[in-house]
Formats: structure tokens, sequence, C-alpha cells
């Protein structure tokens, strides 16, 4: 399910996967969108719930699965080995679309277990398309020309 209207995000690459998700889903694909930390929460809380099994096969069976600002907060060890589980499940079958402003080489902070870490690139890397952006902050441009705007 993909927000309504656009959240507060960095430009240009979380707008570039929502776009890519409205698109695919205008076209008829089952797209689902989530910020990385609220999917990893969501999945503690199944488990809690023995519910993970269930939770783990409904993010497998949509088409395309965007996952926004991956890289920001450190996962603990369950909650990065939930997050594997998704994607092994989704792995070969259907596609995952993932936004972060960190580099590959900067996700041992998120995923402080460097095998799994390196498990988790591989899944996301093997016959996938890379595309970067740049490292200059959108908002910060935004605020520096309204600032000489206003001068």
């Amino acid at each position: 399910m993909l927000p309504p209207a656009l959240p507060d995000v960095d430009f240009p690459i979380s707008i570039l996967l929502i776009g890519l998700g409205s698109a695919a889903a205008m076209v008829g694909f089952r797209v689902r969108y989530a910020l990385a930390a609220r999917l990893v929460n969501e999945l503690v809380e199944a488990a809690d719930e023995k519910q993970l099994t269930k939770t783990i096969a409904r993010y497998g069976r949509v088409d395309l699965l965007c996952i926004d600002e991956l890289g920001y907060l450190e996962l603990d060890r369950r909650g990065a080995e939930m997050l594997f589980q998704v994607l092994t499940e989704r792995e070969e079958k259907n596609s995952v679309a993932i936004a972060s402003n960190e580099s590959f080489g900067g996700w041992t902070k998120t995923f402080t277990d460097p095998r799994l870490c390196a498990a988790i690139v591989d899944r996301l890397t093997f016959n996938g398309t890379i595309i970067e952006t740049g490292t200059e902050s959108y908002r910060l441009a935004q605020t520096w020309a309204e600032q000489q705007a206003s001068r």
C-alpha cells in the first residue's frame, strides 16, 4: 500500500522510490511501501504475537516491496534477522526496491553482524539495478536557495 500523499521525504531517492511503486501499482502490480524501521517493528511485534510466518508471507506475496530509509537506524540482531527473512522470502520471485542515503559500506552500522550485512547486500544486488542519485541533501540545498532568495 502506497501513502496517499508524499510523506516528508529526502529528494530524490525517496520520491523516486514512491514514483516507481506508484507506476507499478497503476499498471496492476501489487505494491507495498514501508519505512525500514516500521517494517522491522511490525516484524518484531508479529514474532511476539506468534504471527511472524504469516507476516513474512504477506510481504512475500506483493509484486514489489518498496523499503524506504534503510540505513538511518541501527537494527538489533533480531530485527535485522527478520528483515533478512523477508528478503529471502522474496528472493528471485518478487521485486524489492530500497531507498537509502547510506552506501553499502555504511550498512554495517545498520546491520551490525558483518555476515548478515553481507548476505543482505548479496541478495539485494544479485540481478539488481543500483541507481545512485548523489550525496547532497535536497533539504539543505532547498534551505540555502530559500535563504539566498530572501536576501
